[in-house]
């Protein structure tokens, strides 16, 4: 029975890339499946033969691990040399942005409470 090892829902594609290089190097045998058109399905990496499951989750947890460390110290590198931007520095490269970003969360907010409130 197939078993869900990775979900690659809102993942980056250089770390599903990493994740199947690392399944396919230890002769994981998986197959992957789609979102689909609309979405809504489930995308993912799945495990064909269920001797190899606890192996590969195995794996995955030890590349998670390192990952994580790994782009942790990406981090507090650019955030040390200044190339890391706080919400402000953002704001500010992108002013039009935010202001037509928080124009419409004010519009959605009036619209959702003025029939409720009558303004």
């Amino acid at each position: 029975m197939s078993k869900l090892l990775f979900r690659l829902r809102n993942v980056p594609e250089d770390e599903a890339q990493e994740v199947r290089d690392l399944l396919a190097d230890n002769d994981i045998d998986t197959y992957e499946t789609f979102a689909g058109n609309w979405g809504i399905s489930m995308p993912g990496i799945w495990a064909r033969r269920p001797d190899q499951i606890e192996f590969a989750q195995g794996l995955l947890e030890d590349y998670q691990r390192a990952r994580q460390a790994r782009m942790r110290a990406q981090y507090e590198q650019a955030r040390s040399e200044g190339e890391s931007l706080s919400l402000l520095q953002g704001i500010q490269r992108k002013p039009l942005q935010f202001i037509a970003i928080m124009g419409l969360v004010v519009l959605m907010v009036y619209l959702s409470t003025f029939f409720f409130l009558g303004f």
